[in-house]
């Protein structure tokens, strides 16, 4: 009988050092925003890193060290210009590399690592004799950032990078990328908008940043028409939603590409508390949605599974979301509960209501599921 393979965690301490900004630097505000450090701050994840060792989690994991990426893999995706421009940027600090996506002193060594992180879990998972499934906590984020630029805290596109490694240097073919951040991931779409060999599905906020992005209608191009998914769920959206959405779009679509890898851009930025969001998701509902792919990847693709942390601004509660992703990857149950679920009662977190029922069946229809 074969024995069960173990779940890697992947972080570096340097993650947590990235300054993303001090949080005053909008020119409309004409001034008056006090400065208070940005919303993408080192404590929702270092926090999750805390709560994963003060749970005895940690310990049931196979920690994994990042390595930096090359210039050559950030290449894979970004034009050489916002490589060398991020690399300028980095010995100054305080600048932004494209828009809302600021790079601090020595960031740019940090997102090498970030992305090396991203690189270093995707090998572990394909070479491993003992890890089929991994979670990166990297930082800075990357499903925003384009080929020529930043984007939305994002420096460099990890997911994108870590699927052309896969295919590039591990010689896979199929790779299916779900994005669950509340936000779109334009960067990620952009990457393989006309290729058949990446499944691109994101779940987010319907009319939420990036502004135009993410529609039912964008389904890819050339080649790759039909391989990208969007589902567009209404502000507040809760457990409920994202299951239906499951059931009826997502699980039915990568049944049909059937993916070798599954990489998901892990952001609990749609959690009921995040203050750059307006959806409702507890961490059971993350929960669910790791343990269906999950099943998904142990029947399409041997296992291997990859979580890339995206947003989440909600330092008091991402931890408790990620740990629940995390308790399913690994199969490891802990006596960690929500300690937040009492202040959800009222809401219709749990509810599945008309019209959100309604925008669930016409994505399906849409794309004949």
């Amino acid at each position: 009988m074969a024995r069960e393979k173990k779940t890697a965690f992947i972080w570096d301490e340097s993650y947590f050092w990235h300054n993303a900004g001090d949080g005053a630097l909008f020119e409309p505000a004409g001034g008056y925003i006090q400065e208070n450090g940005s919303v993408e701050s080192p404590e929702s994840k270092r926090r999750v890193k805390n709560l994963l060792e003060r749970s005895g989690l940690m310990n049931q994991l196979v920690q994994v060290k990042p390595l930096p990426a090359t210039e050559e893999q950030l290449q894979y995706f970004h034009t050489q210009r916002h490589v060398e421009a991020v690399k300028e940027m980095s010995k100054i600090g305080g600048l932004d590399c494209g828009d809302s996506a600021i790079v601090g002193r020595g960031s740019y060594e940090i997102a090498k690592l970030a992305t090396g992180g991203a690189i270093q879990a995707v090998k572990t998972v394909i070479e491993s004799d003992t890890v089929n499934k991994a979670y990166v906590l990297t930082r800075p984020p990357g499903h925003h950032a384009e080929a020529d630029q930043g984007m939305g805290f994002c420096i460099f596109n990890n997911v994108v990078i870590a699927a052309k490694y896969a295919q590039k240097e591990m010689g896979l073919n199929k790779i299916l990328i779900l994005d669950w951040d509340a936000h779109h991931g334009n960067g990620t779409e952009d990457a393989f908008y006309e290729d058949d060999s990446v499944l691109f599905i994101s779940l987010h906020q319907d009319g939420l940043e990036p502004i135009d992005r993410g529609k039912i209608e964008d389904t890819g191009k050339g080649k790759g028409q039909g391989f990208t998914v969007n589902v567009p769920l209404p502000a507040a959206s809760g457990d409920a939603v994202y299951q239906y959405a499951f059931e009826q779009v997502v699980i039915p679509a990568i049944e049909k590409f059937e993916p070798e890898l599954i990489l998901v851009s892990a952001g609990q930025d749609g959690s009921i508390f995040d203050p750059l969001a307006r959806m409702m998701l507890s961490a059971d509902g993350y929960k669910y949605m790791a343990k269906k792919v999950k099943e998904l990847a142990d029947k399409y693709a041997k296992g291997r599974m990859v979580c890339l942390h995206e947003g989440g601004y909600c330092p008091t509660y991402v931890p408790f979301c990620t740990h629940a992703i995390i308790e399913e990857l690994s199969g490891v149950t802990t006596d960690v509960e929500d300690p937040f679920i009492y202040a959800m009662a009222g809401t219709t977190y749990h509810k599945l209501l008309p019209h959100q029922k309604e925008q669930v069946d016409a994505i399906r229809e849409y794309h004949g599921l």
